[in-house]
């Protein structure tokens, strides 16, 4: 079995633990992040991970903030509000 080494841990807002889950969910890098993007990259945690609480500010807003090069509590209320009702948690 071979292991894909990750590269996201250089990505704002991307710690140990969001790592180790866009990892077990496909997602290695930043180039698979981009293509899949934030909201949906959040779906396939929360999905891969029915029976816990994934938080929207530490994971959907992470993940957004790691595409734009912003620390999640910076995105723009209306921004957070967006990725909200596109994730299906409004």
């Amino acid at each position: 079995m071979t292991t894909r080494k990750s590269e996201l841990s250089h990505l704002k807002n991307i710690g140990p633990t969001i790592e180790r889950r866009l990892n077990e969910v496909g997602i290695y890098n930043e180039e698979q992040l981009v293509e899949v993007g934030a909201v949906k990259a959040y779906q396939m945690i929360c999905r891969k991970h029915r029976n816990q609480t994934i938080p929207v500010c530490y994971y959907l807003y992470s993940l957004q903030g790691a595409l734009t090069g912003h620390h999640w509590n910076d995105l723009p209320e209306r921004l957070k509000g967006d990725l909200q009702k596109q994730a299906g948690r409004e």
